[in-house]
């Protein structure tokens, strides 16, 4: 247990200082802990993990500011409960709100629908446009699950070409969905984010009646 804190504790430092490495270090560490947290409270994976992802992008856009936070761990729960919190609330603002016409509670369902489909319809293009070598070294990543060592054996390559391709990838679709991202310092935002936010919204559409 020291030595987690003793780790955090160094990571949290690197982190307020600006490196990406430490808070990639510090979301695979932590995001599969807090995830679970989260969907104790909210009761919805998928809303759990985005919630979560959330915490990160807000954790890496004040990261300068968090000089007064001492421990990590505690300080990411905190922010994960006050964001379900919000959530529940939101929600709960939401479903209790019968003044207006079914009619304008469905149109804004649809145009929430619509936006969605937008962005996933552009992220789609911007996919078919990148250099072959970086979308099959992408879509080996975020569709077939493989590993970097799996994906640089399948294209004759080495780990670090696999990294560079990847990278290049995620810039090109950092460029070209901008617009979209959930964040106006996305162009900062480290490619562990954007590399969740894009499996997300290309989630394989699977039937939720999966019993069989």
């Amino acid at each position: 247990m020291k030595e987690r804190e003793h780790i955090d504790s160094f990571l949290f430092g690197e982190l307020k200082a600006g490196n990406t490495h430490a808070f990639d270090k510090i979301f695979n560490d932590h995001y599969q802990n807090l995830c679970r947290f989260a969907n104790s409270i909210v009761h919805d994976l998928d809303t759990a993990q985005s919630l979560v992802q959330n915490v990160f992008v807000k954790l890496w856009e004040n990261h300068a500011a968090l000089n007064h936070i001492d421990q990590l761990f505690p300080y990411l729960t905190s922010m994960v409960r006050n964001h379900c919190i919000n959530f529940i609330n939101r929600e709960k603002r939401n479903t209790i709100v019968p003044d207006f016409p079914a009619e304008a509670q469905t149109a804004n369902t649809t145009e929430n629908q619509l936006d969605l489909n937008e962005l996933e319809e552009k992220l789609i293009v911007a996919l078919t446009a990148l250099p072959e070598r970086c979308k099959m070294a992408f879509e080996y990543s975020r569709f077939e699950n493989l590993t970097n060592n799996e994906i640089a054996q399948k294209m004759e390559i080495t780990t670090k070409g696999v990294e560079a391709l990847i990278g290049r990838a995620l810039k090109s679709l950092r460029i070209s969905l901008v617009e979209y991202l959930p964040s106006s310092k996305c162009a900062k935002l480290p490619d562990i984010i954007l590399f969740r936010l894009f499996s997300k919204i290309l989630k394989p559409k699977e039937s939720k009646n999966t019993g069989r």
